[in-house]
């Protein structure tokens, strides 16, 4: 798998090990809408696609939707799944790269 830039600046290859939380982000509850809404935190993000960190273990390949509370609404498709969250893949498209900047903004500026 491609190494992915995450929010907090430091870039890996997999959800497990990396920290989300830092002096300038606020974690918003976000929701992952497959069979049913599971509530989940973004540990990282790209136009490529988010780690979340969430209870809800969808099976490889399901199509979800990621809401998040300020960027809205995008399709994605799950492709990892660990101990502490999911990995999911977006279009990579213009939609992407917009709902990601909107949720790395939404999240370094609000309180």
């Amino acid at each position: 798998m491609a190494a992915v830039h995450s929010i907090t600046g430091s870039s890996t290859g997999s959800g497990s090990g990396s920290i989300m939380a830092t002096p300038w982000r606020k974690r918003r509850l976000c929701l992952l809408m497959g069979e049913t809404p599971s509530p989940a935190a973004l540990r990282e993000i790209s136009a490529r696609g988010a780690f979340l960190e969430t209870n809800a273990r969808p099976p490889l390949d399901a199509c979800v939707d990621f809401l998040h509370p300020e960027a809205g609404t995008i399709a994605a498709r799950v492709t990892a799944v660990s101990n502490d969250g999911i990995r999911i893949t977006f279009a990579a498209d213009r939609k992407a790269v917009a709902f990601a900047l909107a949720a790395i903004a939404s999240d370094m500026t609000q309180g």
